[in-house]
C-alpha cells in the first residue's frame, strides 16, 4: 500500500476556513451555531465539511437529532486543527515582533578586546538585514559595565564577570580567554631577534595599564615567577591614542590583548613582538540579567554575536 503524500493538505487545498469550522463544530456540536460563529450559511458550512470528509475518505461527524458528535477521526482532525491555528498565531507574533526588532533599538556594552573584531562583524551581519535598527556601543572596562547593565541601561553586554561583583541574578556565556601580547612599533630593533626571552625585555621601557588592574598585576607576576624584577621605566596608561602615538616615537613596549593586537598589526601601526607571553586575562563573555526581557532587537544582535563567536574562537 502507497503512503499517504505528505503534502495531501497542498494538493487537496484545505483552507484555513475549514480547520476553524472543525473548531466551531467542535465547541458548538450544532452546524447552525457553528456557522453562524464563523459568519457562513447552514449549507456552505454542511458542504465544507462534506468536502473535507471526501477528501479524507472518512466520516468526521455522526449527525445526530440533536447536533454533531465528531468521529475517532473528527476528534484527531480537529486536534490537529488547533494545533496548526496556534502555530500560524504564534508565526504572526514572530513576524510581528521580527519587524519591531528590525527597526527597534538595542543598547550593549563591550571590553576593548570583542570590540576589534567580534563586535563589529556582529553589527555588520545585523546591518545587512536590519539596517534601520538602531545600535547603541559602549566601550567601557567590565565592572563600568556591569554597573550599567544591573541599572539597566544596557540590554547585554560581552565582558567578564568580576570576583568583588554580586553576580546574582546574572547569565554569563564564556567565549573565550584573553591572552596578551608585547607590542612594539613598526622597526623596532628587538622585532629581528626570533630567540627573545623575559630577561631580553625586562629591562626595557615600557607603557603598561595602571597598577592595581587585573593585567598590570598580572605582567608583574609573570617576571616575578620566572625571577626577575617586573620592569620599572613605565609609563603608566590604558589610553589608547596616547599609546600608539608613545609607541610610534619611543622603543617602549606595551602589553594588551592579543585580538587588539592583531587588529593594530593588520594595520601597520604596530607590530607583536616574537615572544610567548605566560600572562593572559580571565575568559570574557556574553553577560545579561535573568529577568531583563530582551527587546527583539536584543535578541537579533544576540543571536549574531554568537553566531560570529562560533566562527572567531
Amino acid at each position: 500500500m502507497d503512503s499517504p503524500n505528505p503534502n495531501w493538505f497542498l494538493k487537496a487545498r484545505l483552507k484555513t476556513r475549514q480547520l476553524l469550522l472543525l473548531i466551531a463544530l467542535d465547541d458548538f456540536r450544532n452546524i447552525h451555531r457553528a456557522a453562524d460563529a464563523l459568519h457562513m450559511t447552514q449549507p456552505a458550512a454542511s458542504k465544507q465539511i462534506k468536502d473535507l470528509e471526501e477528501m479524507l475518505g472518512v466520516r468526521l461527524f455522526d449527525r445526530l437529532p440533536r447536533g454533531m458528535e465528531p468521529t475517532l477521526y473528527g476528534e484527531t482532525m480537529i486536534r490537529h486543527a488547533r494545533m496548526a491555528l496556534t502555530s500560524l498565531s504564534l508565526a504572526h507574533d514572530d513576524i510581528v515582533a521580527l519587524k519591531a526588532g528590525l527597526a527597534g533599538q538595542v543598547e550593549v556594552g563591550v571590553i576593548m578586546a570583542p570590540a576589534m573584531a567580534l563586535l563589529p562583524r556582529a553589527i555588520a551581519r545585523i546591518k545587512q538585514q536590519a539596517p534601520l535598527l538602531r545600535i547603541g556601543v559602549q566601550l567601557e572596562s567590565s565592572n563600568v559595565l556591569l554597573d550599567k547593565l544591573q541599572r539597566g541601561m544596557l540590554d547585554f553586554m560581552i565582558g567578564r564577570i568580576l570576583e568583588n561583583v554580586d553576580s546574582a541574578g546574572l547569565i554569563y556565556e564564556e567565549l573565550t580567554d584573553e591572552p596578551a601580547c608585547a607590542v612594539v612599533r613598526p622597526g623596532h630593533p628587538l622585532l629581528a631577534r626570533p630567540d627573545l626571552a623575559l630577561g631580553d625585555i625586562a629591562a626595557m621601557p615600557w607603557i603598561l595599564p595602571p597598577p592595581g588592574s587585573i593585567l598590570r598585576h598580572r605582567f608583574d607576576m609573570m617576571f616575578r615567577r620566572a625571577g626577575l624584577e617586573p620592569p620599572v621605566n613605565v609609563v603608566d596608561s590604558t589610553a589608547l591614542l596616547l599609546v600608539t602615538s608613545l609607541l610610534q616615537q619611543t622603543d617602549s613596549l606595551h602589553v594588551m590583548p592579543r585580538e587588539v593586537a592583531l587588529y593594530y598589526a593588520s594595520l601597520d601601526v604596530l607590530k607583536i613582538l616574537p615572544i610567548e607571553l605566560p600572562c593572559k586575562m580571565d575568559a570574557f563573555g556574553i553577560i545579561r540579567q535573568q529577568d531583563h526581557l530582551m527587546s527583539p532587537g536584543a535578541d537579533l544582535l544576540l543571536a549574531a554575536v554568537r553566531a560570529v563567536a562560533l566562527e572567531l574562537y
